[in-house]
């Protein structure tokens, strides 16, 4: 218990005893709140790591291939190594990794590793360039010398410690058991549009989970689900696919059938088995949000003041083959606020603030685990799920904050225990069975983004694709030769049409010409080659052509599409 005084705002320190102040005391007793201690809950931190298939062999460079190269540079090899530097220095840390089969495809390309290579190459000679300019500027000339240094580490890293094989670089720290690797759809589909067609939703499920198996030697255990998007005709698929778990939105388990009684903290198991794991909010908008989360903060590096825009484009041009002005990666200035008058960045400053945010998003974790521990009947868990690109590409600190975070969660005086998906599951056998509710992320949490004025036009020519596509799986399924290769070939040009990335971009008008041509251009390569075959006439060149331009998924099986297969 504590005692108060009767004057406001004072606190008695004596505790068990009357206050020594004059006039008469009035002794509240309360009940003392005793601070928690040991583990409160869990937390499974996601990081989804995805970008659309945008390989261009017929053009020498291609502006949305750099898409790739930025990722790789600033977000994909930068979280490998923040991760084996935790591995060596004994942090015994968690984390899920999500590598979309469209991402793996691209990464293991051989002709978009040589571009990458070349591509880093340019932007080094770039950075020496800058060396020499900014040698005047006491500001500037630390942040060129810096972002050299970087880029020289990177290329090390990717041609000679990774030899351009990131896939395996993610398997081996899959290995050491601190990250557990999954993967997405086929090409990021957005399931709950493809429901009117079940073989399609099976194609990009089988697909994807035997795409990642044929890259990393074993199944993946859980699944993210593209854009979080959920409906209840999917469960049964889910488990035919393998899955074991998937990721959704909050509302998703906030409205389940029957009415669960854990909350989006508890994950729930699906009548078909796979169990799913509810995305927090709190989490997401303390990390990601750019207005109240921590990459907002004044002092961290500002993403759009790059030098492929502030510097006139005669300095730049050798360095930029596309011809058009585009983001570098060469940021010399801080967010500093709502201003355009930017100060120049001081990554040591970035850096502290980096760690502060780390403690700071430990203590939120805890205290919101403590506090939901004292209302549910098992210990939450926490889903904090992010984009990969998150990290390095949009935030640059963050990477340092990540790795700054692990460090603390790991520790024995940690209230939250870091965790992945499977070992939760295997740790709580008695999950609770409920039906999610359809859900998604994005704008008003039901497929608003996906499904819009802006792109809705695009399912009638995918739902045509699809009950055709199915259609001639089930009338050839013997095939061989020729035939074979052209229906697989199909298969490739369907499952890309599909991808939820061009629907996405014309909704928010990012790259929107693009995304519209790139989808118009896998449906008519698709109906092109289904023309062919439902002819007899199969166009060797055509497919040939079609073969070397949209190569993933090398194993792909045509019949997946069949009607009553699976």
């Amino acid at each position: 218990m504590v005692l108060f005084c009767s004057r406001p705002g004072r606190f008695c320190k004596q505790k068990r005893s009357p206050c020594s102040c004059a006039a008469y005391p009035v002794l509240f007793w309360i009940m003392e709140i005793i601070s928690p201690r040991g583990i409160q809950g869990h937390l499974a931190m996601v990081l989804h790591a995805h970008l659309p298939f945008t390989r261009c062999p017929e053009y020498e460079h291609c502006l949305e291939e750099t898409w790739l190269y930025e990722a790789i540079t600033e977000s994909y090899i930068p979280l490998l190594t923040t991760f084996e530097d935790l591995l060596n220095d004994g942090v015994d840390f968690r984390i899920t990794v999500s590598l979309s089969p469209t991402l793996l495809a691209m990464l293991n390309d051989s002709l978009l590793r040589a571009r990458y290579a070349a591509y880093l190459d340019r932007l080094i000679d770039l950075s020496a360039d800058e060396i020499v300019r900014t040698r005047a500027d006491i500001h500037l000339s630390p942040l060129s010398l810096m972002y050299h240094s970087l880029l020289l580490k990177v290329r090390h890293l990717y041609n000679d410690v990774y030899r351009r094989d990131l896939g395996a670089a993610f398997n081996a720290l899959a290995a050491s058991g601190r990250v557990e690797l999954i993967t997405s759809t086929a090409t990021h589909a957005y399931l709950p549009a493809l429901l009117s067609e079940p073989a399609s939703v099976r194609a990009q499920l089988v697909t994807g989970t035997d795409y990642f198996t044929a890259v990393f030697g074993s199944r993946p255990q859980g699944l993210w689900l593209p854009e979080c998007g959920f409906a209840p005709e999917i469960d049964r698929q889910l488990r035919d696919a393998g899955v074991s778990f998937f990721f959704l939105e909050s509302h998703g388990l906030l409205n389940p059938v029957p009415s669960g009684e854990k909350s989006i903290y508890a994950p729930a198991r699906t009548p078909s088995g796979a169990v799913a794991f509810a995305r927090d909010v709190d989490s997401s908008r303390q990390v990601w949000s750019s207005a109240g989360g921590y990459p907002g903060d004044f002092d961290y590096r500002d993403f759009y003041r790059d030098i492929g825009f502030d510097l006139e484009f005669d300095r730049l041009r050798e360095y930029l083959p596309h011809g058009v002005r585009t983001f570098t990666g060469l940021k010399y200035y801080k967010i500093t606020g709502a201003t355009n008058l930017k100060q120049p960045y001081l990554p040591q400053k970035a850096a502290a603030k980096a760690e502060a945010h780390a403690d700071d998003f430990l203590k939120k974790k805890e205290a919101q685990a403590a506090a939901l521990r004292r209302i549910m009947k098992v210990r939450p868990c926490i889903t904090a799920a992010y984009d990969a690109e998150l990290f390095g590409h949009w935030w640059f600190e963050g990477p340092q904050w990540l790795r700054a975070f692990l460090t603390r969660a790991s520790s024995d005086s940690a209230m939250v225990k870091l965790i992945t998906p499977s070992a939760y599951i295997a740790e709580n056998p008695g999950i609770e069975t409920v039906m999610p509710s359809m859900s998604s992320w994005g704008e008003k949490g039901y497929s608003a983004t996906w499904i819009d004025s802006s792109n809705d036009w695009i399912y009638r020519h995918i739902t045509h694709a699809s009950r055709l596509m199915a259609d001639l799986a089930s009338q050839h399924r013997n095939a061989s030769g020729l035939l074979r290769r052209a229906l697989n070939q199909a298969s490739r040009e369907l499952l890309l049409s599909q991808s939820s990335d061009w629907a996405f971009m014309m909704k928010t008008g990012h790259s929107a010409e693009f995304a519209r041509n790139r989808f118009i251009e896998h449906t008519e390569n698709f109906l092109g080659l289904s023309r062919g075959i439902a002819d007899g006439e199969v166009r060797p060149e055509l497919l040939h052509r079609l073969e070397d331009k949209n190569s993933l998924f090398p194993d792909i099986d045509f019949r997946v599409f069949g009607r009553g297969t699976g």
